[in-house]
């Protein structure tokens, strides 16, 4: 079952600066969401979790940031999920989320074709066991919207292909990181 992550329409009201946590519900429900996605093959189940499209479209400094939000950021989003697939068993189990705090930084308007600020998080580690053996794999990207966290690139910031990207799958619990980012 999806849980909410933040209310329906809060890709409509204006940003704020407020920090958000990694361990409110709100984040616990994302996380939830983007693992039910990926044990399922449903990348629709991680939407709450996604950042939301008319958020984005304040967001960005573009042309056309719906088609870019429908076109690039989502259809990744799909791809990734699929690449996920042979990585993690719809059995498997989540053990824990680190979260580099240390790595979140305020991106200024200006900075990444943004027409304003928000909080970003690079370098989450998802570890989880599988066959009795612990694993884990990056999301690349986080990013905030009204004080709640919001996944924004599952494995890769950009891509050379439309394929599929796991960030950096590891046996244990790997590294979380590196900082920087969009």
């Amino acid at each position: 079952m999806v849980l909410p992550v933040a209310p329906a329409d809060a890709g409509s009201r204006p940003q704020t600066q407020k920090l958000p946590s990694s361990t409110d519900a709100a984040f616990n429900n994302a996380i939830h969401d983007i693992w039910l996605a990926i044990t399922t093959g449903h990348a629709d189940y991680a939407l709450p979790a996604f950042f939301p499209e008319k958020a984005y479209a304040q967001v960005k400094a573009i042309a056309d940031p719906d088609s870019d939000w429908q076109d690039r950021l989502w259809y990744d989003f799909k791809l990734d999920v699929a690449a996920l697939r042979p990585y993690v068993s719809p059995h498997a189990k989540l053990l824990r989320v680190i979260f580099p705090s240390l790595y979140t930084v305020w991106v200024l308007p200006g900075g990444c074709y943004n027409n304003i600020g928000y909080w970003h998080a690079p370098g989450t580690r998802v570890v989880y066991e599988q066959g009795g053996v612990t694993r884990s794999f990056g999301i690349a990207s986080f990013i905030s919207w009204r004080g709640v966290w919001y996944v924004i690139h599952l494995g890769a910031l950009v891509r050379a292909a439309a394929v599929g990207v796991v960030d950096d799958p590891e046996t244990g619990p790997g590294t979380p990181g590196p900082p920087g980012g969009c």
